[in-house]
């Protein structure tokens, strides 16, 4: 009887020593875990992501399965998910589980104009550090600010331009979203606020915005897309990025996955601190958006080739040259008979500047800025070639 006590405990001894083991396994993977997320943004340089904009939190949730083991962020930029609380709430909290920041977009946060259906953003502003502390990236306020001035149809309000010079359609921008209460609702409780545009980067940083993404497509130049954004950051002190988006009006919308590729490639070497893939529209039967299988590809190669690898540093790829435009010049740059400030034509300047900036792009491609003459603002010593607008140069 003894004896068989004895087989019995050594086997519930053996039984619990195995359950020991497994439980301890768990918790150590647990930990292996939270500690590849939690030091996930510790070991890159660089925040890599997509924008989610579908309609409904199960669309979020399977791109945020596809895209998790190799993006660190989510930019949440649907209309309809914008207008949905519990929807916002819940793509934010699985995108968190998973691992993500996030970025937030919402369309206006003035309650002048919120309606009963989106009044319940300002308190979800007002508690959302909070909530998600440091996995809250900031709020994508708005959208294409400079872009929207740019191609305006100003004719249809002529009395904007009433006396108007460049110098005070700059101030009206600037200071137009300054006061804005959205932007003074965000600036009071610290959160940094986004945007991507298309054009005027250096005057949506002036007004307000913190971060710009540069929008990569429409078949603009990249590396004057380049220049005049993080010529902006640079002189400013603020962060950049790109938001690869269309190059095409239609389907397939988006470029090749090799063309991605390389611009998310020179745009982390050119300094870039956000690289972003705009996922719209909703393509059938694709579930995650427009991106295809390739361009999934295309952002995992990314991240494991370029963003993973200690031997490429964000950045490597500086500014040597810097082109400088005159104050408050608003001019699109686009081509050469782009407005200026969407309401002035090219002006006796403008065809001047477009061959500077043709040659010194040419000549520099990535390693150039451009900036604006600004006496709050020091150029000369940024740079090792500054090129003025009006052909004179110089060289520390």
């Amino acid at each position: 009887m003894a004896k068989t006590t004895r087989g019995f405990v050594r086997k519930a001894m053996a039984s619990l020593v195995l359950v020991f083991c497994i439980l301890v396994a768990a918790v150590l993977v647990s930990f292996f875990f939270l500690f590849q997320n939690s030091s996930q943004d510790s070991a890159v340089d660089c925040y890599v992501g997509v924008a989610f904009c579908g309609n409904t939190t199960s669309e979020a949730k399977l791109l945020i399965d596809r895209v998790k083991y190799y993006t660190n962020l989510l930019v949440i930029q649907s209309g309809p998910v914008s207008k949905n609380e519990t929807a916002t709430n819940e793509i934010c909290d699985y995108a968190v589980k998973a691992g993500l920041k996030l970025i937030v977009y919402f369309g206006d946060l003035n309650y002048r104009v919120l309606t009963n259906e989106t009044l319940w953003r300002i308190d979800w502003v007002n508690s959302a550090g909070q909530r998600w502390n440091s996995s809250l990236l900031g709020v994508y306020y708005y959208d294409e600010p400079g872009g929207l001035y740019l191609d305006t149809d100003w004719r249809q309000f002529p009395w904007t331009f009433v006396n108007a010079t460049y110098d005070s359609t700059a101030y009206r921008f600037i200071n137009g979203f300054k006061r804005d209460r959205g932007t003074v609702l965000l600036k009071n409780n610290s959160i940094p606020i986004f945007v991507s545009d298309y054009g005027l980067y250096w005057f949506d940083y002036l007004s307000g915005y913190d971060v710009v993404l540069a929008q990569a497509g429409w078949n603009h130049s990249f590396p004057q897309d380049i220049a005049l954004l993080r010529g902006a950051a640079n002189i400013q002190g603020k962060d950049w990025g790109v938001m690869i988006t269309w190059k095409y009006t239609e389907s397939p919308y988006l470029a090749s996955a090799e063309e991605i590729y390389q611009q998310m490639v020179n745009a982390y070497k050119a300094g870039a601190k956000y690289v972003v893939v705009f996922n719209y529209p909703q393509l059938v039967p694709n579930g995650y958006g427009v991106m295809k299988d390739e361009h999934f590809e295309s952002l995992e190669r990314f991240w494991t080739e370029v963003v993973k690898d200690s031997s490429i540093r964000c950045g490597s790829l500086k500014a040597e040259a810097a082109l400088v435009l005159p104050g408050n010049y608003g001019w699109g740059l686009r081509h050469p008979e782009d407005r200026i400030w969407g309401w002035w034509g090219p002006d006796e300047k403008s065809p001047g500047i477009w061959n500077l900036s043709r040659s010194l792009l040419s000549q520099y491609d990535l390693r150039l800025d451009i900036v604006y003459d600004d006496p709050f603002y020091s150029i000369e010593k940024n740079y090792t070639y500054v090129y003025y607008w009006n052909q004179t140069s110089f060289s520390p």
